[in-house]
């Protein structure tokens, strides 16, 4: 209890306000043991009651010079003996000295100082002739356990400080991993929305730059033709502008607990991109409950960025996307029936797991829309067009890879297929 009121008033008040209050109540407590003149040679005077005050002023330096303040108390004690005043006690004007001393940390000090001032005191009492009974059965235990109480209490609050000191230190620390993993966890998933901005606008990119070709090679040919391909490139931009914005609104509120941008539930909009490019898209969705959410976009990501490759690459008319959850993994599958996909400017080259398309490589300027062809919407990059390596099949295996489970990509006997297997985590 007494720790805690003096812990408190620490805590309260400035250091030297608390050494002022200490300072004082030695001075007067000392003052008032000398006014009760009990033995000595001669009767208290002023020096009497300035050496009180002295002791009190030492502790105005008890922080700075502990050990010194100590010897000067343990000396000033003898020097007022020898002068004959009063008998004041030994532990009462020590105490408040052993006490400074112990509590930062000069317990060894402080013993040693207790030890030579009781010594030095029983060796002149017995000398005088006091009776050895009284000194030495009677006040030597008041003594010594008042020295020992104010000893302990000084180690004590040290310890306690020390305890306290390492205590903040420690939840400093942990608040500052807690900030650290959730700064880490915001630009994870920062990291992922800039991902889903990258495949959507490099789907979107696609689809424009190849009915932007459509367009320009039907203008002045087939008006219908040139202004459904207009139509589609407007419909492609807009949907893609207000995934943007929906996007763009999750970074400036990350802590939001939003359903994620894209979803599985929206892949009927690849449809239209499809038709477009003349590839009919039939869809087959079996999935009975709700998806963890980045399940969810993840797999919508796999599917366009599939098709968009489809779009780009295949020469088939026909594409089946099959989601199947079985509730344990979502089991996705992309298949078109083209006889080859066209990569690096040669003819029917497959396309293994281990190739990439990536989805940004759109048509150019000057390249021309299949063999032979000046209009309709089915045009797609024909033979003889240099298709860079890029990241579309890589970028989907990493997705996949990410919620620990799987993809390949190649020929199959009814067309190129990419198949995912994507475990989900569905909270109890």
């Amino acid at each position: 209890m007494i720790e805690e009121r003096y812990g408190q008033a620490l805590r309260r008040l400035p250091p030297w306000a608390v050494d002022a209050l200490i300072g004082a109540g030695v001075a007067l407590t000392v003052s008032i043991v000398i006014s009760a003149g009990q033995g000595g040679r001669q009767s208290p005077d002023a020096i009497a009651h300035l050496w009180a005050v002295g002791l009190g002023a030492l502790m105005l330096a008890r922080r700075r010079h502990p050990v010194t303040v100590l010897a000067v108390t343990a000396l000033g004690l003898f020097a007022y003996y020898a002068a004959g005043y009063p008998a004041v006690g030994i532990a009462v004007p020590v105490a408040a000295a052993l006490f400074s001393a112990a509590e930062f940390g000069r317990l060894v000090h402080a013993v040693i100082t207790a030890t030579v001032v009781i010594a030095v005191s029983l060796f002149f009492r017995l000398a005088e002739g006091d009776d050895f009974s009284f000194v030495v059965g009677y006040e030597l235990a008041g003594h010594i356990l008042l020295m020992a109480a104010a000893i302990a209490l000084g180690d004590s609050l040290r310890s306690r400080r020390n305890a306290q000191a390492g205590a903040r230190r420690i939840a400093e620390l942990t608040a500052q991993r807690y900030r650290q993993e959730a700064d880490a966890r915001l630009h994870a998933e920062r990291l992922a929305i800039a991902r889903d901005l990258h495949d959507s606008i490099g789907h979107t990119t696609s689809v424009i730059s190849l009915h932007a070709d459509v367009a320009r090679e039907s203008l002045g040919r087939d008006e219908s033709q040139t202004r459904a391909a207009l139509d589609l490139i407007k419909s492609t931009t807009t949907r893609t502008m207000s995934e943007l914005r929906r996007t763009v609104a999750l970074l400036r509120t990350p802590d939001e607990d939003a359903r994620s941008v894209v979803s599985l539930s929206s892949v009927d909009t690849l449809r239209e991109t499809a038709a477009a490019a003349g590839i009919e898209i039939d869809i087959e969705m079996r999935v009975t409950a709700e998806l963890p959410a980045t399940v969810d976009a993840s797999a919508f990501r796999i599917v366009q960025e599939a098709v968009t490759n489809i779009v780009k690459h295949s020469r088939g008319t026909r594409a089946r996307i099959t989601a199947l959850d079985d509730g344990a993994v979502l089991r996705l599958s992309v298949v078109d029936d083209g006889p080859g996909q066209v990569r690096d400017g040669g003819p029917d080259h497959d396309i293994g797991p281990g190739h990439d398309i990536g989805s940004g490589h759109g048509v150019g300027p000057g390249h021309d829309i299949g063999s032979g062809h000046s209009t309709g919407s089915s045009h797609r990059v024909g033979p003889g067009h240099g298709i860079g390596p890029g990241h579309g099949i890589a970028g989907m295996r990493e997705r996949a890879e990410t919620l620990g489970g799987t993809l390949t990509a190649g020929r199959e006997s009814a067309g190129f297929a990419v198949r995912a297997v994507l475990p989900l985590e569905r909270t109890s």
